[in-house]
């Protein structure tokens, strides 16, 4: 047993991130992450400064529970929506923990859920083995109303071209398009640059 409890609610991290649309929560076998502070996660991952905060000292579920938010640990970069990080889904970590702030845990998680249906629908039938990272980006950071009439639109591309159902290169590429497209619209940026060398 470990020595510091579960969370609650382990899809959310006590920093806010969307841990239930992590890659690694979704990985098979021992590598498997399972949330913030999830079951056996003290034996599988070292902790960090919200963690050591948030959960162990102060027996908190997240952050925004705490009479100091917003510490010192949240520097602007996080505030700012990770603008200086290269872990893309940081730009939703303030914004979620102030959504939970004014609405409640409950109202998220239930938002959150519909987050996850809509990743493991794109898992389940739209992985060519390449996209899981790309898909968990896209459902962690788009509006939800954006991923779902991407699905549809791909569905709708693939009946027009006769795709077939297992070629599951070709339908990853019409959904990351249609992804993409939505995420231009919205000055949404899926894939970080590559840096340029000399």
């Amino acid at each position: 047993m470990s020595e510091y409890p579960s969370k609650k609610y382990p899809t959310i991290a006590c920093c806010g991130l969307d841990c239930g649309l992590c890659p690694r929560y979704y990985t098979v076998g021992s590598s498997r992450c399972p949330g913030c502070c999830g079951p056996d996660f003290f034996k599988k991952h070292p902790s960090c400064a919200f963690i050591t905060c948030c959960v162990k000292k102060k027996g908190l579920e997240l952050c925004v529970q705490c009479k100091e938010f917003l510490c010192s640990k949240f520097d602007q970069s996080i505030v700012d929506g990770g603008a200086y990080d290269s872990f893309l889904t940081y730009k939703k970590a303030y914004q979620n923990l102030l959504f939970i702030r004014d609405y409640g845990i409950e109202q998220f998680i239930e938002k959150q859920q519909k987050r996850i249906e809509l990743l493991e629908a794109l898992l389940n039938d739209f992985d060519d083995g390449r996209s899981k990272s790309y898909f968990c980006i896209a459902t962690t950071l788009l509006p939800i109303k954006d991923i779902e009439q991407a699905l549809d639109e791909t569905k709708k591309k693939m009946a027009e071209e006769n795709v077939k159902i297992n070629d599951k290169k070709l339908k990853a590429k019409i959904l990351k398009g249609h992804l993409l497209k939505k995420a231009s619209r919205e000055g949404i940026k899926l894939k970080l640059r590559k840096k340029a060398t000399s």
